[in-house]
């Protein structure tokens, strides 16, 4: 954690973004026209968007909108696990300005297209990150940085530069504030991009005197991935330069190859402002130019961040938490405000998009369609709670993973990136959002059609170790890595597909796979207390310790994960799985074991597994429904205690303020759920677990303009459990609810106690009022 005075200055980075913007900057304030929507600035100000930036959030503090395409953002490096989004808090210098980031994640890509303003010399190389002097980077200081959703704006000391950015859907909008100089220019770097030697081409195009076009093919993370830009600037240039592999190219106005960069110069007076439009596509430049168009017809950049801001006051009011606690409230915001910039939008306003099969594809009228699924992350929380406030959405993200399936010839997504498949993580989860979505009744999704892509994967795949799931009943350790965590993985999806057959009316399928989703205990060892690997002869393997990733140094039998994690992945048959390890009590105490052990992990354990209580590994997904299985074993004051302990522990709004990455909105989703009072360990079940509600009252915008409201009525501060619900008014003594209970809105009633009632008539302790899970129909 950061010390006190570190704290209250990143708090006041954020909010500078308002209060000191024109004094502290000379930059205008916003005029609020009466006739468009106001802008909440009290919500934009509680978000920090810095939040995540240092530590190993992995977040990036620039401009975009709600699930925009674009994110414009400063770079500060470029490779390397820390920089996966492109920028750290703990740099001192910035490469430039690029209009594609990943909040989050584990992996590297992106980083499209770097502008980078200057004076002076013109250099085409960024440099030493430690002397800028050697490139084309500028030193700059985090106190000289404004930020808030849909703006950022940062001053370049070496030149004395303002930059200033803002965003659409489609479009990134810069304004940059030049000194007096015979020696202002912009370099556009098209060889920029996550990894070193990541781009197999590149080019650019001269297009009159104030455009260029330009695009470039990336082999990072996600091979093959194309993307496009057209580049509009507010004053035609004075000369435009074009190089390949660093040398002038003369007598063209185009040039293609592996290292391509365009210089564009002016003189400029003091204080003279020039701005420049992007539009993008992962089709081709005309629409990048289209989208461009439709965007950002003009040039009033205060009009473009009024509207990113407008955009982002009505999302984050779809839910207002009411607290004394304006730290509390700060935390919500941020953690709010990042579950919103994954998945992305990947098309264009004509329709067409680039397919997962490299062709361009063209939708229907109305559709929209979605990239960035970090599906084995999100799929535990951030769709779920998509489902409730952004169900406008979920047709559209649900029929964007099915084309995904059918157009890919990976098969069904597992972590689809701007049409390609990266194929990183265990399992195929997006059969488990699909489900969730058919479970919860969404409609405009061709259930028929998504089943064809489920049935492919579940029964026909030879898909990483399925074939040997399929017939042994398990995946032998000694012939495919991760084998536990796989098993797992495909035990989940197969009750997800389950799901989907049973609505499809094919019966049989369901039932084979319901059956099919309990091959996780063929790992369960009494002996041990543990979910193990087993070779191929069905022995088990050795040597076996629970805090190891695995029995040998050849690879991993858990994914992220060691065994103490892994025992407690089962989402989906919790009631079968308590009965399984010997009943109520031995279950609690043996979670009661998993968050009271040692925090010692093994020298080859990866950074993933962070946030440790005990061997509970907060930082990382697998962990995360794992609180709320005390409730299934009866125990709703022992989830209640432990989440409101993560709550406090894990959570802040300062610069290393999650436990891990960030994993595409994930770790922020779940604090969303858990903080107003409830989390889905089973989202394909439709039902959500009480955990134990931090805010007084919490509203939330549903679809069609219904809203439900959650009030925790405390005995004191202290008060953390649950003491009775009602809903609307009634008596609802279950420890979980249904998506169809709260689908049309309606209010819970939660009165909140400081100590626990541990009589069997206490609430969420009876057979019946406790959640179950096990394998059943969903209808």
């Amino acid at each position: 954690m950061r010390s006190e005075s570190e704290m209250v200055w990143t708090r006041r980075r954020v909010l500078q973004g308002f209060a000191a913007l024109g004094a502290a900057s000379g930059l205008p304030r916003i005029a609020r026209a009466s006739s468009r929507p106001m802008v909440d600035d009290e919500l934009l100000g509680l978000v920090n968007v810095f939040c995540g930036t240092g530590g190993h959030g992995h977040t990036f503090p620039g401009a975009t909108v709600p699930f925009g395409m674009v994110q414009l953002s400063p770079d500060t490096y470029n490779d390397d696990w820390d920089w996966c989004s492109g920028y750290h808090d703990t740099d001192t210098t910035i490469m430039g300005f690029s209009h594609t980031h990943l909040s989050g994640t584990g992996c590297g890509d992106l980083l499209d297209f770097l502008v980078v303003p200057r004076t002076g010399e013109v250099r085409l190389i960024p440099g030493d990150r430690k002397q800028p002097g050697t490139g084309y980077r500028s030193s700059f200081s985090h106190s000289d940085e404004r930020a808030h959703p849909g703006y950022y704006s940062v001053l370049l000391k070496d030149t004395g530069i303002r930059a200033e950015l803002t965003a659409t859907e489609h479009c990134g909008l810069h304004r940059y504030t030049f000194p007096e100089s015979e020696t202002s220019h912009i370099v556009l770097d098209l060889t920029h991009a996550y990894g070193k030697d990541s781009v197999a081409w590149c080019n650019a195009v001269n297009v009159g005197d104030k455009t260029l076009l330009a695009g470039h093919a990336t082999k990072a993370w996600g091979d093959g991935r194309e993307m496009y830009i057209a580049l509009e600037f507010s004053r035609p240039f004075d000369r435009v330069e074009l190089f390949s592999d660093d040398k002038r190219v003369s007598g063209d106005d185009e040039v293609k190859g592996k290292n391509v960069k365009a210089v564009v110069h002016w003189k400029t007076r003091a204080g003279e402002q020039i701005l420049i439009k992007a539009g993008l596509s992962g089709v081709d430049t005309q629409g990048a130019r289209k989208n461009l168009a439709a965007e950002i017809p003009g040039w009033d950049f205060a009009a473009v961040q009024r509207a990113a801001e407008e955009r982002w006051s009505a999302e984050l009011g779809k839910i207002r938490v009411e607290t004394k606690s304006e730290n509390d409230k700060r935390v919500f915001y941020s953690a709010f405000y990042h579950t919103m910039v994954a998945p992305t939008l990947f098309d264009d306003v004509d329709g067409r998009y680039m397919g997962m099969d490299g062709k361009v594809h063209s939708l229907a009228n109305g559709e929209r369609n979605y990239t960035t699924f970090s599906l084995w992350d999100t799929f535990r929380a951030e769709q779920p709670l998509a489902t409730l406030i952004h169900a406008d959405r979920v047709p559209d993200m649900v029929n964007s993973l099915i084309r995904m399936a059918e157009q890919s010839p990976a098969g069904m997504p597992v972590w689809p990136l701007q049409g390609t498949e990266t194929g990183t993580m265990t399992g195929y989860h997006s059969a488990s959002v699909m489900a969730e979505a058919c479970a919860k009744g969404f409609t405009g999704v061709d259930w028929k059609r998504a089943y064809a892509v489920m049935h492919k994967r579940a029964f026909v795949d030879d898909y990483r170790g399925l074939p040997l799931y399929r017939k042994m009943g398990y995946i032998p350790c000694d012939l495919e890595e991760e084998s536990v965590s796989k098993t797992l993985e495909y035990g989940y999806n197969d009750w997800a597909v389950s799901c989907v057959a049973q609505h499809v009316g094919e019966a049989p399928d369901a039932e084979l796979l319901r059956k099919r989703s309990r091959n996780y205990r063929n790992y369960w060892d009494a002996g041990t207390g543990f979910l193990r690997p087993k070779f191929e002869n069905g022995s088990w393997a050795t040597p076996f310790d629970p805090i190891e990733m695995g029995h040998s140094k050849k690879w991993r039998d858990y994914t992220e994960s060691n065994a103490w994690q892994t025992t407690f992945g089962i989402q989906h048959d919790a009631t079968g799985y308590i009965a399984l390890l010997g009943g109520d009590e031995a279950f609690v105490a043996k979670l009661d074991s998993l968050f009271n052990q040692s925090s010692k992990l093994p020298s080859d354990a990866p950074p993933d597994i962070a946030g440790l209580v005990g061997q509970y590994a907060h930082g990382n997904e697998p962990s995360h429904h794992i609180a709320y299985l005390y409730s299934y074993a009866g125990r709703p004051d022992k989830t209640a205690e432990r989440i409101a302990m993560l709550n406090r522990t894990m959570y802040s709004d300062h610069l290393d303020g999650m436990a891990g990455n960030e994993d595409c909105g994930q770790m922020s989703a779940w604090y969303v759920l858990s903080s107003i009072g409830f989390y889905a360990v089973d989202p394909v079940s439709a039902e959500y677990v009480f955990g134990s509600p931090l805010f007084d009252r919490v509203t939330m915008k549903l679809a069609r303009g219904r809203e439900l409201l959650i009030e925790a009525r405390r005995e004191s501060a202290k008060s953390v459990y649950i003491a009775s619900v009602e809903l609307d008014g009634k008596a609802h003594p279950q420890a979980w609810f249904r998506h169809a209970d709260v689908a049309a809105g309606g209010r819970f009633a939660i009165r909140m106690t400081d100590r626990p009632e541990l009589a069997d008539s206490g609430f969420g302790r009876s057979e019946t009022a406790r959640p179950t899970s096990a394998i059943r129909i969903i209808s």
